[in-house]
């Protein structure tokens, strides 16, 4: 159910658009290439076990945790302006 001068899908096609962006996201920064065996930011080793799950990882866990954190920052959309904006 939409309201006002949305159409009956709308909402719908607001969800699956923040998904596909998600994944299209996601997929962007998937390692590409051959697995390295040493980590490239400390030189720390990359357990056999690490390489064959992702193929082209290049930092250690320990390195790839630093990473995530300091790339979470900020991350997505908000497709919905805030309720105050619609209260206007």
């Amino acid at each position: 159910m939409a309201g006002g001068w949305a159409s009956d899908g709308a909402v719908q096609e607001q969800i699956d658009s923040s998904i596909e962006d998600a994944v299209a996201r996601a997929r962007g920064q998937l390692p590409k290439g051959e697995s390295l065996s040493a980590c490239e930011e400390c030189g720390a080793p990359i357990p056999q076990a690490r390489r064959d799950a992702i193929k082209g990882v290049r930092l250690c866990v320990v390195c790839q945790e630093a990473e995530d954190k300091a790339n979470t920052s900020g991350a997505g959309y908000n497709r919905r302006a805030s309720k105050d904006s619609q209260l206007r």
